[in-house]
């Protein structure tokens, strides 16, 4: 870059994450690169996370009303004046450089529209085994999709302002896949890297029953994207991780048969089970590296349940995708950026 570095506009959308927004608000505020503002938009949060911004320092814009992560990131962008826009979910805290760096590759390269970063394998907040899990599984699967994507990370992303204004907003309509629908977008018109080189760690779900119902949900929300632009849906979202949820959940559907074929009607669950198993080979290496084998057992428990809860809203969605129009409709239009989200300074 030469002459004067471009300001920076940090977005944190929050929504009762009061915890985690201290640890996220604080590294923001230690990041090396200047000139940057930072914008907390509370999404009508109930917790204290506006006295927690407001104790720091920190500019905050309500939403008047809940609206989602996506109409919240766009109230954000309405009230940015920076050049580059970075948006850090408010359960995520940035490693010291990670503006600095996202914003060296934006310079870059001009036909790079969004930097995305790969979270550590270690929670941002160690509360349970189950978030220990994912911290892993998230890490091994981002890493492993290093470099050129099509499928945004926007927990820890950087954008220029015009690629913003060219692609549009975030599709308020869209409450657990926004992000499906806006990689699609924006990669229509630009391109769109994964990089470990922007750090970050992440406040994962610690509770089963919350991951397994967030990843159910995304997986059936995005079979009409999916269904209908193919080329989208190549690469590595469809690959090794599709081959071990559809083998998985092939494994808990044969179970049926063992009853009238004995022995060998084992075999066909049995089957799909060491599918699935060779699918993640590369995961349960990793783990088992870092955690030993006893972490692992637990690990690929959970795994197991994961890849099935995955596959079950992939089924769900395909089998609501033949019978709702509206459904296959899903991503078909977004709202214009001021129709997004109305909002007022805290």
């Amino acid at each position: 870059m030469t002459g004067q570095p471009p300001l920076v506009s940090v977005i944190v959308p929050n929504y009762n994450y009061a915890t985690s927004l201290e640890l996220c608000l604080r590294a923001l505020l230690a990041q090396t690169y200047r000139p940057a503002e930072l914008i907390v938009v509370d999404d009508g949060s109930t917790d204290g996370s506006v006295e927690v911004a407001r104790r720091l320092g920190v500019r905050v814009v309500r939403t008047g009303r809940n609206l989602g992560v996506a109409g919240a990131r766009n109230l954000g962008v309405e009230h940015a004046r920076g050049e580059i826009l970075v948006f850090v979910d408010s359960d995520v805290a940035p490693y010291p450089d990670a503006v600095e760096v996202a914003v060296g590759m934006l310079a870059a390269d001009p036909g790079l529209g969004a930097v995305c970063s790969v979270h550590d394998p270690e929670p941002l907040i160690r509360d349970s085994l189950v978030e220990e899990y994912r911290a892993l599984q998230y890490h091994h699967w981002t890493a492993g999709s290093e470099g050129p994507i099509s499928f945004l990370f926007p927990a820890l992303m950087a954008m220029p302002r015009r690629v913003f204004d060219d692609v549009g907003p975030f599709n308020t309509r869209l409450r657990e896949t926004e992000e499906v629908d806006y990689g699609h977008r924006l990669t229509q018109r630009y391109g769109m890297v994964l990089t470990t080189a922007v750090r970050s760690r992440h406040d994962h779900d610690h509770r089963l029953g919350r991951l397994l119902r967030k990843l159910y949900r995304r997986g059936r929300d995005r079979v009409p994207l999916y269904a209908r632009r193919r080329r989208f849906a190549q690469g590595f979202e469809t690959a090794g991780r599709a081959g071990g949820s559809l083998a998985a959940l092939a494994a808990v559907a044969t179970l049926p048969a063992v009853v009238p074929f004995g022995p060998a009607g084992a075999a066909l669950p049995l089957l799909a089970l060491a599918v699935s198993l060779l699918a993640d080979l590369g995961m349960y290496r990793f783990v088992l590296r870092r955690r030993g084998p006893l972490f692992l057992l637990y690990f690929g428990a959970v795994h197991f349940l994961v890849n099935v809860t995955i596959a079950a809203g992939v089924a769900a969605g395909a089998v609501r995708w033949l019978c709702s129009a509206r459904f296959r409709r899903l991503y078909d239009h977004h709202l214009p950026l001021r129709a997004a989200a109305t909002g007022e300074p805290a």
